[in-house]
């Protein structure tokens, strides 16, 4: 794998890594689009699988507030995550892209603009028709105000739902668990990366939409869901599939939200096979 930094058309930086070929491989590869709460290198094992069933580059990046990409602007909005996904698609020459979560929300509204022509999303949090619903954002805002992160972090858990049997405890027992953890890789992250996570949310809610829009969406998408991902992805996917005539929808058995991290064989399959066409 290799990796570079690129300037976008407003000047900010972002940390473009390349797998299967070498930096700034043009023209044929997948473009990756990450999730909130997580970086690049969450992505490595499926980049290193994709690109080896594809023999193509696959281009993974650091959204704006992650590891060597600009911090993400006070006015931010989903627009500025689009305008990025273009600048990392016109760089590597690249017109198929995967989304993945909060990165498929991004995927799902800059295709029906951006010259995508594959593209390919895992659990997008995209809201159609009001399907993201964050209230719990008040509860988190009044414990992170007060300098309770562990409990914000708890709150944010819970209310996205996507971490399994964690999202599932009692808040009290979940506030505990983020303070044992707090010094571990991955609450660390998660730490870091909580605020930006919210107001990606916040900027999912705001761009809802009725499902007709999404038909300006390229003729061929696939749509997989988790079989055991939180319910209001497949409500959204299911309203964008009924209106995309020549969408594939299916469902990932066994696997959660963090499929697409996890990479399984027949995931790897079904979107190798798509991406070649």
């Amino acid at each position: 794998m290799t990796s570079e930094k690129i300037t976008t058309p407003d000047g900010a930086t972002l940390e473009v890594f390349t797998t299967g070929g070498e930096a700034g491989s043009k023209g044929n590869g997948v473009v990756v689009v990450p999730a909130s709460m997580v970086t690049a290198a969450d992505y490595t094992k499926f980049a290193q699988k994709l690109s080896a069933a594809l023999s193509r580059p696959v281009h993974t990046f650091n959204r704006r507030g992650r590891g060597g990409s600009s911090p993400q602007p006070a006015d931010y909005t989903l627009d500025v995550d689009i305008r990025d996904l273009a600048a990392v698609m016109k760089h590597a020459g690249s017109t198929d892209v995967f989304g993945h979560s909060f990165g498929g929300a991004v995927a799902l509204h800059a295709a029906r603009t951006l010259p995508v022509e594959r593209l390919a999303v895992y659990d997008p949090a995209v809201s159609v028709n009001h399907s993201v619903k964050a209230d719990w954002t008040v509860e988190y805002e009044r414990a992170t105000a007060a300098g309770d992160f562990d409990r914000g972090l708890a709150v944010l858990v819970k209310g996205v739902e996507t971490e399994g049997a964690f999202s599932r405890m009692p808040l009290s027992m979940l506030t505990l668990a983020n303070k044992l953890t707090a010094g571990t890789h991955m609450g660390k992250q998660m730490r870091e990366l909580m605020q930006a996570g919210v107001r990606e949310i916040k900027a999912v809610i705001a761009a809802d939409m009725p499902a007709e829009p999404f038909l300006e969406l390229p003729l061929e998408t696939l749509i997989v869901v988790g079989e055991k991902s939180p319910a209001y992805f497949g409500v959204a996917c299911g309203q964008i599939h009924d209106v995309l005539s020549g969408s594939s929808y299916t469902i990932l058995p066994g696997y959660g939200h963090d499929g697409a991290n996890r990479a399984p064989d027949r995931l790897i399959t079904e979107l190798a096979a798509f991406f070649a066409g």
